[in-house]
């Protein structure tokens, strides 16, 4: 019995995946050149920084992560806590 090839999505070849990262490098490098050029009007005077809202959304960024880590740790159940087992 010969087993047929499994063809790939579109998303699932390298060639696509590189594009997107490339592009979303291409886009965070656009949009950090943007800052030199337009004017911000800060309500508060650390808002007005270089960058700041770029990181402030990568650092909720990592505490949704690691909370969500913390979380599934506090929440998580066993394999077999709905009475299923592994034998069936």
């Amino acid at each position: 019995m010969s087993e047929k090839p499994t063809s790939t999505g579109w998303l699932e070849r390298a060639s696509t995946v590189n594009g997107i990262v490339y592009t979303l490098w291409a886009l965070c490098a656009l949009l950090i050149t943007a800052e030199f050029v337009y004017h911000k009007h800060p309500y508060f005077g650390f808002d007005g920084w270089f960058g700041f809202y770029a990181l402030a959304g990568f650092g909720a960024y990592c505490v949704i992560v690691f909370s969500a880590k913390g979380l599934r740790r506090l929440i998580a159940r066993d394999e077999a806590y709905y009475g299923e087992d592994d034998d069936g």
